[in-house]
């Protein structure tokens, strides 16, 4: 479809587009005048993590063709629980833990939208705190149907595999909906976009809207990204990859992006990046070795974006140390012990990649060894019995585990 609209266009460009209702009214309204829209975020940790990105852009771009963008934290919603896309029930956090994560996310919404311009947060606790639970079932439950909500894929998959549903959990695609209505009402919100899991909570919305006030309102989705075996991107082996730098360090964060499968460049390039398109399809044309130089663009892009230009740059340098001048960089992910403890507890490499939390499992650091992916000072650790004993008079030895991951265990010599 040729939007009118220069938001459309470029998020129609860029990937960012899985299923929309009535797209070209929404085009028509968006060529002609600013517009509010927002997404909802769960506040279930105190960073969001790389699987909140494609969002995340989403309301960067609203925000960079001037619109009104919101940020909505489910201060209330988090309380409940999205069983969009969850196949068990999600722990119920306490309000004063969803309180603290909502105070350390909110400075990475700080990095794509304007807050001083035309971006906002608010807090959905703020209005479904105090609602009357009867006059709420009364208004509001009995415009939406237990027959369409049994026909979302979130709900029939948790009851086909036998899996518990909860009566609390219903209850957040009723709250969900209110969200949308309340900033219609109070933003004049027109739009709500989220990943595709979120369609029908969004379309429960829109219907809400319109038989309570008769007003049009507007559904956009964006595909969900996935790992290679098809589960949803933001978490590895390792863990979360995490946007909050005090949770993961820039060196990682940009390693992350530096290691991605080949075939993920292009998509990644568009989705993550506001590189121009004519330079992305020159990047995605690298071949062998070249498509190096594109991982490393990414990575320096994303992380720039993310976490800024300063943390992009640390990173960057960082592993320019590490990869290409071989040597070791004191910014990356340490863990100090003594000589003595080296000799006494007869520390292992297995204990200091462990330490430094550089592969998933033992087992798997051993099957590593055996295939020569492990290297100390970049020289393939090969010792038969695991030892580090023949390392307790150095100061500091780098321990790489494949390709991607790099710790320093640095040793005290009393």
């Amino acid at each position: 479809m040729n939007f009118k609209s220069d938001f459309l266009k470029e998020i129609d460009a860029r990937g960012f587009i899985y299923q929309a209702s009535d797209i070209k009214d929404l085009d028509d309204l968006i060529s002609k005048k600013k517009i509010t829209a927002y997404i909802g975020f769960d506040i279930t940790s105190d960073s969001l993590h790389i699987g909140s990105l494609v969002q995340l852009m989403l309301l960067h771009w609203l925000d960079y063709y001037n619109h009104n963008t919101i940020a909505l934290v489910g201060g209330g919603t988090t309380l409940v629980g999205d069983p969009s896309g969850k196949d068990t029930t999600r722990k119920i956090l306490s309000i004063d833990d969803i309180s603290n994560n909502i105070n350390k996310i909110e400075k990475t919404f700080a990095q794509f939208i304007d807050l001083n311009k035309g971006g906002s947060i608010v807090n959905n606790y703020e209005w479904l705190a105090d609602l009357n639970y009867i006059k709420f079932l009364r208004d509001i439950g009995s415009k939406l149907t237990l027959n369409k909500m049994l026909t979302f894929e979130s709900v029939k998959n948790r009851l086909d595999r036998e899996q518990p549903l909860t009566f609390l959990e219903f209850n957040y695609m009723l709250l969900q909906a209110y969200d949308f209505y309340h900033l219609k009402q109070n933003y004049n919100c027109v739009l709500q976009m989220g990943g595709s899991d979120q369609w029908g909570n969004i379309i429960n919305g829109i219907e809400l809207i319109r038989k309570i006030i008769n007003k049009k309102t507007y559904a956009l989705t964006s595909p969900l990204i996935t790992n290679t075996d098809g589960s949803k991107m933001g978490k590895t082996a390792k863990g979360a990859i995490w946007l909050d730098q005090s949770k993961l360090s820039n060196f990682e964060f940009y390693q992350f992006w530096r290691n991605v499968d080949d075939t993920y460049i292009e998509r990644f390039l568009k989705l993550f990046t506001k590189i121009t398109l004519n330079e992305i399809k020159k990047l995605s044309e690298l071949k062998g070795e070249e498509i190096n130089e594109a991982k490393k663009i990414l990575a320096f892009e994303v992380t720039k974006i993310v976490r800024g230009i300063k943390s992009a740059n640390e990173a960057k340098d960082i592993a320019n140390n590490i990869f290409n001048k071989k040597t070791i960089d004191d910014r990356i992910v340490t863990f100090s012990i003594n000589s003595s403890e080296i000799i006494k507890s007869n520390f292992s490499i297995l204990d200091a990649i462990e330490k430094l939390n550089l592969s998933k499992s033992r087992s798997n650091t051993k099957r590593l060894i055996k295939s020569k992916g492990i290297k100390i000072n970049d020289v393939i650790f090969s010792s038969p019995d695991l030892s580090l004993q023949m390392y307790s008079k150095k100061s500091e030895i780098k321990i790489s585990v494949g390709k991607k991951n790099v710790g320093i265990l640095k040793i005290i010599n009393n």
